[in-house]
């Protein structure tokens, strides 16, 4: 297991601090990355969370996949490792 989680479907209006606020009510976030497009430097609008825990990434995935966050339903899963 991993203590990342993906988070997609992202409002572009998001910020990592946002994230971090969101998911800190599961348990305590080390770091959030969001993604952007190289050429535009705009948020593609996905990133990825990091738990202190693998334990709270797991019940990150269980509780707050198809969660509302800033008006927009996000997804949320294990994130693969490259």
């Amino acid at each position: 297991m991993s203590r990342s989680i993906f988070v997609g479907n992202l409002p572009y209006s998001a910020r990592e601090q946002d994230i971090a606020d969101f998911f800190g009510q599961i348990g305590p976030v080390v770091n959030v990355r969001i993604v952007f497009d190289r050429e535009t430097g705009r948020p593609r609008g996905f990133g990825f969370c990091e738990f202190e825990t693998e334990d709270a990434a797991e019940k990150a995935v269980g509780r707050m996949n198809n969660a509302d966050f800033m008006g927009r339903q996000i997804r949320v899963d294990h994130a693969n490792s490259r």
